[in-house]
């Protein structure tokens, strides 16, 4: 394999938690994302994190400790100049993921491949947009990323077959189980999984439950470790309504249109865990249904 370093876009959630998983593997990582605060906070979220598993016996304290010595801040993109592999793990927009794919491109070199940490969008469009198609595939880690054993890997329509298999390769050096997905909207886990969100939605919309009936009802009746509402909460209502809406712009189907509850919270900014409150307000003790 020629992968050796690995640029890391986005310092959030899942960008933080694909450089802890990539540092402990062994490779180099440069973590960047638009601000220096963002950056601190994504490197400490990796700490903590890592300070869980050394507790948990998953790690050692000498893991934990040469792994955070291979994260090094970019403050911008030229600190990528000698990546090997860039993962983009920004805000789900279409629009933002093209232009940081444009302002990225120049300052990477020839060899370099490009990994698109999306959850739904076509992988094909982005690398369009970029200087090297044939190097760009989807990268889509399941979150909490450290936890989550899967990742779907995504080809694009002109995606080299050399570069899938080094992109596999280095997929399982990190401990992870692959599932190839075709390129079609929300790929495999979120084609399935957020419908059933939206419908969660639709049924507390509709007065069918209240958000506890809901969520016990899937967690005793369906057995799910969460409840759909509280997993909404935990991804983001933001990420899930964006989801929805590819499904439902690039399939032009019925079945996928976002519920308007979920719009409404959106529109609210009451996006979950993140800003404290959604379904679920977590500003108390204990979450506390919101309706």
């Amino acid at each position: 394999m020629t992968i050796k370093k690995v640029g890391v876009i986005g310092a959030g959630q899942m960008g933080s938690g694909i450089a802890h998983v990539c540092a402990l593997a062994g490779y180099d990582v440069g973590l960047y994302d638009i601000s220096k605060d963002a950056i601190e906070k994504g490197l400490a979220t990796i700490n903590g994190n890592m300070a869980r598993q050394v507790r948990s016996g998953k790690i050692s304290e000498d893991d934990r400790k040469g792994a955070l010595e291979r994260i090094s801040p970019a403050a911008k993109y030229e600190a990528f100049g000698d990546c090997d592999l860039i993962i983009e793990s920004a805000v789900e927009d279409e629009a933002v993921k093209r232009k940081i794919f444009t302002d990225l491109c120049p300052h990477l070199k020839e060899s370099c491949l490009i990994g698109s940490n999306t959850s739904s969008i076509s992988i094909t469009r982005l690398a369009a947009g970029t200087d090297r198609p044939e190097k760009f595939m989807g990268i889509h880690f399941m979150n909490p990323v450290p936890v989550m054993e899967l990742v779907e890997l995504i080809r694009g329509i002109a995606t080299g077959d050399e570069i899938f298999q080094e992109v596999r390769e280095f997929t399982g050096t990190l401990g992870k189980s692959v599932a190839v997905a075709e390129d079609f909207p929300a790929f495999i886990v979120n084609r399935v999984l957020l419908p059933m969100i939206n419908e969660a939605v639709y049924t507390l919309y509709e007065g069918v439950g209240s958000v506890e009936a809901i969520d016990k009802a899937m967690r005793l009746g369906a057995n799910h470790p969460m409840g759909p509402l509280e997993l909404a909460d935990f991804i983001g209502l933001d990420t899930c309504l964006s989801i929805m809406q590819v499904l439902y712009d690039g399939l032009a189907d019925s079945k996928y249109r976002p519920c308007p509850l979920l719009v409404k919270y959106v529109e609210a900014g009451w996006l979950g865990r993140k800003t404290q409150r959604g379904f679920y307000d977590y500003r108390g003790d204990t979450p506390v249904p919101t309706r």
